[in-house]
């Protein structure tokens, strides 16, 4: 019990010192090392596998001139460069101070790479960056811009008509509260920053667009978040969408419980996208963290949280059936059927609460069993007036109780109403979001990040989620894993 009480204490430390170091002390602490490398640094290592698995992806930048080049970021590997449509994958970010990787940013045109560092998707394993970097030179060198109190970078948005105009959705720190977050605004190609939108010190942004043909318009959607070693908020008041309409100077929440989008405590990470073809119509995929309304009595499933609670008269009350299908349901080896677990708490040889206990012992219990809302679709069609949510059911297995992972919405530059969602699946609608289907393959892995979609042929698409790097040519009836 001691040891386990100071390994406590270790990690809760471990977990504040690092939020807690300031941004410009781990840079010159890196700078030190690359003085003094570590006694280690030649020590070879060998790849045991697995061998066709890769990492987390947050991030792609694909070449839409030639979509066999592009860049790829890892959660907490870096940026790899790409020149063979994925066959191979090399390196280019090795020698900054951080692997950890929120968003990309390619202008093509001008040759210039921008990465924000630090993950966003704001699990334990999300860890800070150092600010944001540039490359002139497809990633051979590269240049710091700063920020870097910024520590989880969402999205870079960059003015094509531009190059020294751009924008960065800070998310910020992820255990402590700080100032440094929000909308970030350059003139002058990352020399200098002016933050143009804070909402609070525990709500940052998380994603940003732009208009197509207007680039004085943007919309960027904020996130409430905060997380401790033992515990984690993710969502509240502060989450919603915002609207600049001068560049970036200014922005305006357009949402606000009245015109169609939630407003409540229960709001959590948002994504965005906008329409190609017709600017005006937006789509915002939505965690709702609130919980569902019970179903009537006559078809209300066993809650295992409400055994906790129940007494043995009242449980020895459950109809056998529908104890039968909680314990099938909830994976309950066979000798436990419903007469005999009742003959059971009969003879007082276990609880009630020992029932619901075995099966919420299960970490995975309260990740997909919390009865939330979960992925909602929106949709606006008056450029973010008035929203309307696309679907009448719920989009059952698509976030379950962690959205805060997820945030990806995309639309086809030819086709306003072909919508895809990342989440746990990959799923696909043609009708505007009223219904989907789910279009990753059984060779893929689930947790999806981000999708690119060609601008030319909306069938051929290249995803990221925690797998790697998947590529299909036919709208996702085949995927091939790259890397």
């Amino acid at each position: 019990m001691y040891t386990r009480l100071l390994t406590f204490i270790f990690t809760l430390f471990s977990f504040f010192s690092l939020a807690q170091t300031p941004g410009k002390q781990r840079i010159e602490s890196y700078q030190l090392l690359k003085v003094n490398p570590s006694p280690l640094q030649g020590l070879p290592f060998t790849n045991i596998g697995p061998t066709v698995m890769s990492g987390r992806v947050t991030d792609l930048e694909v070449n839409p001139q030639n979509p066999h080049e592009f860049f790829v970021a890892y959660a907490s590997g870096g940026v790899f460069y790409s020149n063979n449509n994925g066959l191979t994958l090399s390196p280019v970010f090795d020698q900054e101070a951080a692997l950890t990787i929120g968003d990309m940013a390619m202008d093509w045109k001008n040759n210039l790479l921008w990465v924000g560092t630090g993950e966003v998707n704001s699990s334990r394993s999300s860890y800070a960056g150092t600010g944001l970097y540039q490359s002139a030179d497809r990633g051979k060198t590269w240049k710091y811009l700063g920020l870097e109190e910024s520590h989880h970078i969402g999205k870079i948005v960059l003015n094509p008509r531009n190059s020294a105009e751009a924008w960065v959705a800070v998310l910020g720190h992820l255990y402590t509260p700080n100032s440094e977050r929000g909308i970030y605004k350059t003139s002058d190609g990352g020399k200098t920053w002016k933050q143009t939108l804070f909402v609070n010190d525990t709500t940052g942004c998380v994603d940003l667009i732009i208009h197509p043909g207007k680039p004085d318009i943007l919309y960027a959607a904020s996130w409430t978040r905060t997380r401790q070693a033992w515990h984690f908020n993710g969502c509240g008041l502060g989450s919603g969408i915002y609207q600049s309409t001068d560049a970036g100077e200014n922005w305006k929440k357009i949402t606000n419980g009245q015109n169609g989008f939630p407003e409540n405590e229960g709001v959590r990470r948002i994504g965005l996208a906008i329409c190609q073809k017709n600017p005006l119509q937006l789509y915002a995929v939505m965690d709702n963290n609130n919980h569902q309304d019970k179903p009537q009595e006559s078809e209300q499933k066993l809650d295992a949280r409400e055994l906790q609670k129940m007494s043995r008269e009242t449980f020895l009350k459950i109809d056998n059936k529908k104890l039968e299908t909680f314990l099938r349901d909830k994976g309950y080896p066979e000798q436990y059927n419903a007469e005999g677990v009742k003959e059971s708490i009969r003879k007082k040889e276990y609880s009630v609460s020992d029932v619901a206990d075995w099966y919420l012992s299960d970490a995975d219990a309260s990740l997909f069993d919390t009865p939330v809302y979960g992925a909602e679709l929106y949709r606006s069609q008056d450029g973010g007036k008035t929203w309307t949510k696309t679907h009448d059911k719920p989009l059952e297995g698509v976030h379950f109780t962690y959205g805060y992972y997820f945030g990806t919405v995309a639309v086809s530059p030819q086709n306003p109403e072909k919508v895809l969602i990342a989440g746990y699946p990959l799923i696909q609608s043609t009708d505007g979001g009223k219904t989907f289907k789910q279009i990753d393959g059984d060779n893929c892995h689930p947790d999806y990040h981000r999708i690119w979609i060609n601008p030319d042929d909306d069938q051929h698409m290249i995803t990221g989620n925690d797998g790697g790097v998947n590529i299909t040519y036919d709208a996702g009836t085949h995927l091939v894993q790259s890397q």
